[in-house]
């Protein structure tokens, strides 16, 4: 295969978006007791570990089986051979291995996400289980039926295609709505209060962030074709996540008293998840208002885990399912080329919109639920009450995140 500006640019890409990962522990990692912060690490790094093995293994093939005649069945296979066939027969002809790679970087990011809704208080080999089973069941089957030739990429309303550039639907919804299944299954943490549980490392947060913003760039950029639209892909990319963090502050100050740096941080989050399904399909006023909005909406959403009793530990919910849900219902009201509804379209685009959206959710939801039911009701997801209440990074892993001496 020739070696192409393009082929580089997904190869960057890819790597971009592994180092989000580890920028996405760090994220959490701050936000989390001193006493949990090795454990939080762990639940991101293992995903790095087992999803990039089971992608290679049999995930990229279930993901490129999603377009078959029956795309449903097709795309849940998971009892398959691997692409990569018989290690002793040589390489198997038409396999892009730039395609497989790129892919697996997503796969992990997203379950690695819904690590976040169970700080604190999850056991790592259940996590493990948890982990496997869902990327087997949902995110690989989903990014196929998204992006793979699937019945979600397939629908069709008058011409209109769902529009989903790096993932509203198959990333953040999925996750989001897979970490509330999971914070249900798991319960509130000892003491849940608003207030109680503090970040206990601001600078982690904030690092976190910004190496999340740099890896999001091949997020949303990665399969953007030619030089106009990678440039309208990574200037909405800054656009969004800049908005969003006034959008956040502006609710913090409101309502609070006064703007944080973990809000400026969480701010960026929510608009770099909202600017992910839309990122070539917004004007960048347009995407610049999508930022306000979700940081905005998700300062305000994440205190519902309080009215409504769930603990969501680190608003994986209140961000990536609540932004991820705006950013890809936005796209039916303002995707450019008069597709959506305020730009000079109809209805279509956002009945498009919506059904993948809420379809996505729905599965994941439910099948998430249905898995972390089965492992606490059998092996146990949660720790023992004393062990959360020392701290699990001891405990579970054997060390500590700071060894402090004289």
């Amino acid at each position: 295969m020739e070696l192409t500006p393009s082929s580089i640019w997904i190869v960057t890409s890819a790597a971009l978006v592994l180092f989000m990962t580890p920028g996405l522990a760090f994220f959490y990692g701050g936000l989390v007791r001193a006493k949990s912060v090795v454990s939080m690490l762990m639940l991101n790094f293992s995903a790095i570990a087992l999803i990039g093995v089971l992608w290679i293994l049999f995930g990229y093939n279930v993901y490129a089986g999603a377009g078959g005649d029956d795309a449903y069945f097709e795309g849940a296979r998971v009892l398959v051979p691997g692409f990569a066939g018989n290690p002793f027969a040589g390489f198997p002809p038409g396999i892009d291995y730039i395609d497989v790679a790129f892919g697996a970087t997503f796969a992990i990011i997203t379950t690695a996400l819904i690590s976040g809704a169970i700080a604190d208080r999850a056991r790592f080999g259940s996590w493990l289980i948890f982990a496997g089973v869902w990327a087997a069941l949902v995110y690989f089957p989903v990014a196929g039926w998204v992006w793979g030739g699937g019945w979600i990429q397939s629908l069709d309303l008058g011409g209109l295609h769902v529009i989903d550039l790096a993932g509203g639907t198959a990333v953040h919804i999925n996750a989001g709505a897979a970490a509330l299944a999971l914070a249900l299954v798991l319960g509130k943490r000892i003491g849940f209060a608003k207030g109680a549980h503090q970040p206990h490392n601001v600078p982690f947060v904030l690092l976190g962030a910004a190496i999340l913003w740099f890896g999001w760039f091949g997020f949303n950029t990665g399969l953007s074709g030619d030089t106009g639209s990678l440039g309208l892909s990574f200037i909405n990319t800054i656009g969004a996540p800049a908005a969003a963090i006034i959008g956040w502050l502006l609710v913090e100050k409101l309502k609070d008293g006064k703007p944080t740096a973990v809000g400026a941080a969480s701010g960026a989050v929510a608009g770099l998840v909202a600017i992910t399904p839309a990122a070539l399909d917004l004007h960048p006023l347009w995407a610049i208002v999508l930022g306000l909005a979700a940081g905005a909406v998700s300062a305000l959403a994440i205190e519902l885990k309080f009215k409504w009793g769930f603990d969501d530990s680190l608003d994986v919910v209140g961000i990536h399912l609540v932004s991820g849900m705006l950013g890809t219902l936005w796209l039916g009201l303002f995707a450019n080329a008069e597709r959506g509804l305020l730009m000079g379209g109809g209805l279509e685009q956002l009945a498009l919109q919506a059904i993948g959206a809420f379809a996505v959710a729905i599965y994941s939801f439910v099948i998430a639920f249905v898995i972390g039911t089965i492992i606490e009701k059998t092996i146990g997801f949660r720790v023992k009450n004393e062990d959360e209440l020392a701290g699990i990074d001891v405990a579970v892993h054997g060390e500590a995140g700071y060894a402090l001496v004289d």
